[in-house]
């Protein structure tokens, strides 16, 4: 499934069209193109400050997220490339702190789309090649590093042999790209998967990981041990206890003093924070205090995450009072986060959802089964998606998200709504209801 971009700057604009008509319009693994890439702008991968590079399935933007507050709460210049965007591409490459403007991104992407002239280099790989070039030029501290697909053959990877990798949470996505056995791979889907994310870890950088079943962790260990290098494993070298909204954070050496309070909700995103601070603790340099790790924890924000809808142009649609909470949830292991999160919810669901059609409805559908007040299927503008069908026959069909919810009947009292299924249909939703992520 290809990536879309559109800019309101028209210099910007000019070469996201130029890229869309250069590019092969699909997801390409292998590193021989953007190594050549950026052979030609002169190796900017080379040239960056201590990197952290971070894979898995669900959760790793979100770990970007706790490194670069906790890191910004030090007081230190991070850079970040993260991905796919929400509502804007300049999302994507933050430098020192903030988004890049719209004339330094226009002017990157003309350099890069010229240096890539005959490459037939993929969207995310010219992307990728533009936030290392910034990331080069402009003076930081740190740069975080997103994977976009998978880990061992995403172009990200080409980088070298970073300060600290992390591998967040591992479940099935991406089947077309990461599923299709090599000789002397894991063949089983769970541990192919992880065999690709764990392609990041490279001798010399440390690593740090969540706990995994068995099977999983054994993929990663072996990996880990052919490069040289122990893993840090939560439940082993690291942990978290839970307290309420709140946390506490051990390592081997010790115990942070005081409760972490995440701004993020949810059991899952405790553990995206714990996985941030491990790598921290990992990290050649100074580290940071109690209190920058406490500040950036509570400070840390991912869209589309568990994220309540401010008042807005959508919020308006439906009941006053009512909650509308919105995820970009669109896998098997997204799916389970959800449930867990909505376990003691005692209001009912109406889910109003768009899926790619090469997700699978059942990923959302069935964690959420007994929490469910209703259904309704909206197209994800842009891409080929399900149609109602796929969801049931008690589900229902809408033009948009602002059809759906004008549909609804909801009881501020017994119910809520969520706003699920794609992270596309989730910026077309931040969108509409005018809460640019910043």
């Amino acid at each position: 499934m290809p990536d879309h971009a559109h800019s309101s700057d028209p210099a910007v604009q000019a070469q996201l069209d130029r890229l869309a008509a250069l590019s092969p319009g699909r997801d390409i693994l292998g590193l021989e193109r953007i190594a050549e890439l950026c052979a030609r702008l002169g190796n900017p991968q080379a040239r960056l400050p201590r990197t952290f590079h971070v894979a898995g399935t669900n959760g790793k933007g979100s770990t970007c997220a706790y490194l670069r507050a906790i890191l910004e709460a030090q007081g230190r210049r991070v850079h970040a490339y993260t991905s796919p965007h929400l509502v804007r591409f300049n999302e994507r490459i933050r430098l020192a702190g903030q988004l890049i403007d719209d004339a330094l991104l226009a002017a990157l992407l003309e350099e890069v789309l010229d240096a890539a002239d005959g490459l037939q280099a993929s969207f995310f790989e010219v992307t990728t090649a533009a936030a290392f070039l910034a990331f080069a030029r402009t003076p930081a501290d740190d740069v975080i590093v997103e994977v976009g697909l998978g880990g061992r053959l995403d172009a990200t990877n080409v980088i070298p042999a970073p300060a600290v990798c992390g591998i967040a949470s591992l479940g099935i996505d991406h089947e077309a790209f990461l599923l299709a056995p090599e000789d002397g791979t894991p063949s089983p889907p769970a541990e192919r998967i992880a065999w690709e994310k764990a392609g990041i870890v490279k001798a010399g950088a440390a690593l740090a990981t969540l706990a995994y079943p068995g099977p999983l962790a054994r993929v990663i260990e072996a990996r880990a041990e052919a490069v040289g290098v122990v893993p840090f494993v939560e439940g082993k070298a690291w942990s978290i206890e839970p307290a309420g909204d709140a946390f506490r954070w051990s390592s081997m050496d010790g115990t942070l003093p005081a409760l972490l309070r995440p701004r993020m909700p949810g059991l899952h995103q405790m553990r995206n924070a714990g996985l941030a601070i491990a790598m921290l603790h990992l990290a050649p340099g100074a580290k940071p205090g109690p209190d920058a790790i406490a500040k950036g924890v509570s400070a840390a924000f991912w869209p589309a995450r568990l994220q309540r809808l401010e008042p807005g142009p959508l919020t308006a649609l439906v009941a006053p009072a009512a909650e509308i909470w919105l995820d970009g949830a669109h896998n098997a292991d997204a799916g389970a986060h959800l449930a867990r999160f909505f376990a003691n919810e005692p209001r009912r669901i109406h889910l109003v959802t768009g899926m790619l059609a090469n997700k699978h409805p059942d990923a959302i559908l069935a964690p959420l089964a007994q929490h469910l007040a209703s259904v309704t299927v909206v197209p994800v503008p842009g891409h080929e998606h399900h149609d109602a069908k796929a969801f049931g026959r008690n589900a229902k069909a809408a033009a948009s998200v602002e059809a759906a919810l004008s549909s609804l009947e909801v009881d501020p009292a017994n119910e809520i709504v969520l706003i699920s299924g794609s992270l596309y249909l989730a910026g077309e939703v931040l969108r509409s209801n005018g809460e640019l992520p910043e």
